[in-house]
């Protein structure tokens, strides 16, 4: 049985920086992992790609002959690439042994984790070739300013919780960027009173209903951060905490 991270999350939120972080910390362990590039806008990597959506199709070809723009170029290349699950991606597949981790670094197009079904087809395709899989979300911490911000990534979040139907955790990334750290904890583990007196602040009267109904499912939903990333000063033993979370996120399943 292999094993595999789904790791998703916004534009910009640190993806490809942790997935080349957590390879160096795993090479420092003299553990084997193999990272695979989803991005086809990707040019510039810290880690060795092991496979690479981009030898299946060029995006500049796509944009070029389709004329498309980014994202169409990004959409259609990503449907190319489930259109050929049981080709190009099994016989990559077949490269790697049954005890094998994989960390798959998706682009940060939202809808391509929320609501478009290729990525859960993707899910589904490794688990008929006996890979575990578990979700990675990173969250930039600019999310946690404010309390619509906070309500709008939780919810992006469960968006890609209930899309994938994967185990999964949540990572706030960038808290070397928060000025108040005091300010953090608020949203960490929140009290949903504060949440909706906060939001109801923020938001005009008529959406009071809303505004309630969202924070329940951000509670009800347990819409957590229980992990924070401070990229100027990376701690291994954050990594290793990890380790111990996906180990039991492999074994609920």
């Amino acid at each position: 049985m292999g094993y595999a991270q789904l790791v998703i999350g916004p534009a910009g939120s640190g993806k490809s920086t942790y997935c080349s972080s957590l390879y160096q910390h795993c090479e420092t362990l003299e553990r084997s992992i193999h990272i695979v590039n989803l991005d086809p806008a990707a040019e510039n990597f810290n880690y060795p790609v092991a496979m690479d959506i981009r030898e299946l199709i060029s995006l500049d070809d796509v944009m070029e002959e389709l004329g498309f723009g980014p994202n169409g170029g990004l959409s259609y290349r990503m449907e190319h690439l489930e259109e050929n699950l049981d080709e190009w991606l099994a016989e990559e597949l077949d490269n790697y042994l049954d005890d094998d981790y994989l960390v798959f670094d998706c682009p940060g197009q939202i809808e391509l984790f929320s609501h478009v079904a290729m990525l859960r087809n993707f899910v589904e395709h490794l688990n008929r070739k006996n890979f575990n899989v578990c979700g990675v979300y990173w969250l930039d911490s600019q999310f946690i300013t404010d309390v619509t911000k906070f309500v709008s990534g939780c919810m992006a979040s469960l968006s890609a919780m209930v899309q994938l139907e994967l185990p999964h955790v949540n990572i706030l990334s960038k808290m070397d960027l928060v000025t108040n750290k005091r300010d953090v904890e608020n949203y960490l583990d929140p009290e949903p009173r504060f949440l909706l007196s906060e939001l109801n602040e923020w938001m005009a009267p008529w959406f009071k209903k809303l505004n309630k109904s969202s924070i329940e499912e951000v509670k009800y939903l347990l819409v957590q951060v229980p992990i924070r990333c401070d990229h100027t000063k990376l701690q291994w033993m954050d990594f290793e905490w990890l380790n111990i979370a996906w180990l039991a996120l492999f074994h609920s399943t």
